[in-house]
């Protein structure tokens, strides 16, 4: 039998232990400190058995931009059960503590990145978002179908880049759903770390911003780099990594690349985490020169008090349903509701009359951001349709003008 309760700070060092034993991983002393600080920053759940700890999670204490809110969210990392204890319901108690603890403090959503997707769902985390990886071909010129803005380039120092472009970050939250905000010590410990955790031989980070001094941040690009292989039989050009590109228009985003893929001594642009309705797809001039490479789940997403998700959010169009909702892990949701929402607001209430679409909570919330259409959930068997057409009433109410993004992994 465990026990399930708040690690204390000084246990950090055993959480850690605990969590690079179950991942395999062994950081070198910059990257254990670099996580010590994050998680002293996180709330932290343990799981006891004795004086041993046998299981931990932590959550970032968030806020994550919704269609029309910003909600309080908490962020679940370093989620890890001993060898020894695996298969004893270990993550089972933890998740419905963390669960339990969320609703007790109001947040009405709670989000993670999965390490292995088979285990989330069963814990009502449904898939929200998805992230795309672009590569450019940069051993010549970028082809655009649109100038890009002239205004002038500079390096900005990391030392100084949270202060610089932390309220740009800021600002282009509310414009798309899935971002979690970024403290001080997330912009340090994760997005400008001197070392690359997954790869040392990549660059310390570089920033360029377009605007000249004294004038708003109309766009910045975060990015390292990685020099080529000239030693083997096949020469491997210079790499460049994006690792986040902002834009107030298709115009700075089109300078940022353009300049990013002109860099000197380097052939291959890898831009990870991108949106799968990034701008610059549609204005390359030559999509075999710009590809996709890979599509992938990004942010799980748990509705933990679906009525106050439901009516925090905004709606793009009237939509009036009758939805059987099922809820193993919290009770309280599960049940039949009817849903009317439109721009004015929603309503959220229990209902007797038949429902015209029977769904689990994942699906919902994998739907809740605009990122994943209901329809597509009816044609893979997860969704049922009730009343005909009723799927598509819930996605056009839900749509959002740009798909949910978010490459903020923790």
């Amino acid at each position: 039998m465990v026990d399930i309760r708040e690690v204390p700070e000084a246990d950090i060092d055993r959480a850690q232990e605990l969590a690079y034993l179950v991942f395999h991983d062994r950081p070198d002393e910059e990257g254990r400190a670099r996580h010590r600080t994050l998680l002293s920053h996180c709330a932290r759940l343990g799981a006891y058995e004795g004086d041993a700890l046998v299981g931990f999670m932590a959550a970032h204490r968030f806020r994550l931009s919704v269609p029309g809110a910003d909600l309080p969210c908490p962020g679940l990392t370093f989620v890890a059960v001993a060898p020894t204890h695996r298969r004893r319901g270990v993550l089972t108690a933890l998740m419905a503590e963390q669960l339990r603890r969320t609703g007790a403090a109001g947040a009405p959503v709670a989000a993670l990145w999965a390490s292995e997707a088979a285990i989330y769902g069963r814990f009502g985390y449904g898939s929200a978002t998805q992230g795309v990886t672009i590569e450019i071909d940069s051993t010549r010129p970028l082809a655009l179908r649109i100038a890009p803005d002239r205004r002038p380039l500079r390096m900005i120092d990391p030392a100084d880049a949270p202060a610089l472009i932390g309220p740009a970050h800021e600002a282009t939250r509310a414009l798309r759903a899935g971002r979690p905000s970024r403290g001080p010590e997330r912009w340090r410990e994760e997005w400008l770390c001197e070392q690359a955790e997954e790869d040392e031989e990549l660059s310390p980070p570089r920033i360029i911003a377009l605007g000249g001094p004294g004038e708003p941040l109309a766009g910045y690009v975060i990015y390292r780099t990685k020099p080529g292989d000239d030693s083997g039989p096949v020469r491997t050009p210079g790499l460049v990594r994006v690792d986040e590109l902002e834009a107030d228009t298709p115009a700075v985003a089109a300078a940022l690349w353009e300049c990013v893929a002109g860099l000197d001594l380097t052939g291959r642009v890898s831009a990870w985490g991108r949106p799968a309705d990034d701008p610059l797809l549609h204005f390359a001039a030559d999509r075999d020169q710009v590809k996709v490479t890979e599509v992938f789940p990004a942010l799980w997403l748990r509705l933990v008090d679906v009525r106050a998700a439901l009516t925090a959010r905004s709606w793009a169009a009237p939509v009036e349903l009758v939805l059987e909702l099922a809820d193993v892990r919290l009770p309280a949701n599960a049940g039949r509701f009817r849903l009317k929402a439109g721009p004015g607001g929603a309503a959220y209430e229990r209902a007797a009359q038949a429902p015209d679409l029977e769904l689990d909570v994942r699906e919902l919330a994998a739907c809740y951001l605009g990122g994943t259409r209901a329809v597509e959930l009816v044609a893979a068997g997860l969704v049922r349709e009730h009343t005909p057409g009723a799927a598509a009433l819930l996605d056009t109410a839900l749509r959002t003008e740009l798909l949910p993004h978010t490459a903020d992994e923790f």
